[in-house]
């Protein structure tokens, strides 16, 4: 199921580069939320909305999707999200090392220093 245009072009615009690895090049969308967690179809708007979206690069999405350890990782970064988890959960960049929460309008919030607790 492609994603609306835009969707795509809010993505492009809040996403610059891979929120892992900071890759410019070869960035795909990915679900933070895996698609089947709700079914897929025009009445599962959540799967394609953009705060349920990250443009991260392919290599990062190849591995999350088929290591455990790795996936483990993504999910306490808020790169992946578990079926109970709402859409907004905080997302980490790790190239700013800096916590936001995405928003349905293709924006970020940052969370500021002082709020975050681990």
């Amino acid at each position: 199921m492609a994603l609306p245009k835009k969707v795509l072009t809010q993505l492009r615009a809040r996403d610059a580069y891979c929120w892992h690895c900071g890759a410019t090049d070869d960035l795909v969308p990915h679900h933070r939320k895996n698609r089947g967690m709700g079914g897929v179809g025009k009445k599962n708007t959540e799967a394609n909305s953009v705060e349920n979206l990250m443009l991260i690069c392919a290599v990062w999405n190849g591995v999350i999707e088929s290591n455990a350890s790795l996936a483990a990782s993504a999910r306490g970064w808020g790169h992946k999200l578990a079926q109970y988890q709402e859409l907004n959960t905080p997302v980490f960049d790790c190239m700013t090392s800096t916590w936001y929460v995405l928003d349905g309008d293709g924006g970020k919030t940052a969370i500021p220093r002082e709020l975050i607790t681990y």
